[in-house]
């Protein structure tokens, strides 16, 4: 093709390209959460295929009707009960039987002097304005919440209508994937052996990444509400759910939950249940971020502790909820296509070397 051709043509790519995601962009999570669906449940697939002599449409479907019910149905009834105590929390915090104010004079008055005054001089003791301050901004931005919450666990048009795109995308996505991958490996402008290495590592992390990190906030997240539960300290699959949320934030997520409430334990006179909610915490809730998400997320990713920590949080703060996925995935990305990029450099000192040197 002449080159004043391939340039035309270079340039309809990008363009159409971008123009098909401006239009996508306001589905982008979910087509996302289709497309890790259906890398999740790739070999689950591929063993129902075979089974099924190969008819693609019958698989995809068992595949599918596996995912709603191993994941979607107990995700919304999860959401449902989560959003069902954060509309009872809401009411019970603005009615006054949970007051914000009675903590922080709590906490205020077990500091030590020295510290108190430091406070007072800043204007941080003036816990009537505090108390004022948080009802109103609870007053702007919690009952939105809590009712876009529960209509969110209620089922509303908007939540049908994502969940509905979802499995329908997620259907076409878990059936023609191997079609799909196909045509992405012959579309990069790459050696073979480099396209293949892109697309496995890129499946590498995303499945490492989703798996790890959803399944380390699982079980944080069942540990937290279970010790909620068993302290009787009130609407236990809330707290659970959010520490589950935070989880994903690694090293520090869930304890941004249990401990301000070991804090008020303490402060309240309930010194054994403070202790038991922190040894919980420390010994059993932070083991399992110390040990499984290595394993799980930094040993497929091959991506140190440290990368994956910035990287997830960074992808949070860009995208979302979607950037736990996004920002581990770009950083391998990146680490991968420097290396491709460094494997075709010369060493250094090749170019200055003499050819009729023996060494």
């Amino acid at each position: 093709m002449p080159r004043r051709q391939a340039r035309v043509l270079l340039f309809m790519l990008l363009a159409v390209s971008l123009a098909l995601g401006w239009v996508l962009w306001p589905f982008f999570g979910t087509l996302l959460w289709s497309g890790v669906i259906a890398l999740l449940f790739a070999p689950v697939h591929r063993w129902l295929l075979v089974r099924c002599h190969h008819r693609r449409n019958l698989a995809a479907a068992l595949t599918l009707a596996l995912v709603l019910v191993c994941v979607i149905i107990p995700l919304i009834l999860l959401t449902t009960a989560a959003a069902r105590e954060l509309t009872q929390f809401y009411a019970l915090l603005k009615s006054g039987e949970i007051s914000p104010e009675r903590y922080f004079r709590g906490v205020f008055g077990g500091l030590p002097d020295g510290m108190r005054r430091l406070l007072a001089q800043l204007g941080v003791a003036n816990f009537s304005a505090l108390q004022r301050s948080l009802s109103s901004a609870l007053a702007q931005g919690g009952q939105p919440l809590a009712t876009h919450a529960l209509d969110w666990g209620q089922n509303t048009f908007d939540f049908l209508l994502s969940a509905g795109l979802a499995t329908y995308m997620s259907f076409f996505f878990i059936r023609d994937g191997q079609i799909i991958t196909r045509a992405m490996q012959r579309a990069l402008p790459l050696p073979l052996a480099h396209r293949r290495a892109l697309l496995q590592q890129f499946n590498t992390v995303v499945r490492a990444t989703v798996k790890g990190n959803l399944l380390v906030a699982a079980i944080q997240g069942a540990l937290g509400g279970l010790a909620f539960w068993y302290l009787d300290l009130g609407a236990a699959v809330l707290w659970g759910v959010l520490m589950a949320f935070l989880s994903l934030l690694p090293a520090v997520g869930a304890a941004l939950v249990w401990l301000p409430v070991a804090v008020y334990l303490f402060m309240d006179g309930q010194i054994g249940a403070a202790a038991g909610l922190v040894a919980w915490g420390v010994l059993v809730i932070g083991l399992v971020d110390n040990l499984l998400r290595p394993l799980l997320v930094g040993r497929d990713t091959r991506m140190p502790d440290y990368v994956v920590l910035i990287t997830t949080v960074g992808g949070m703060a860009a995208f979302g909820i979607n950037g736990f996925v996004i920002g581990p995935t770009i950083a391998a990305l990146f680490v991968a296509v420097w290396h491709i990029h460094l494997q075709g450099q010369p060493a250094e000192g090749a170019d200055s070397a003499d050819p009729s040197d023996p060494a």
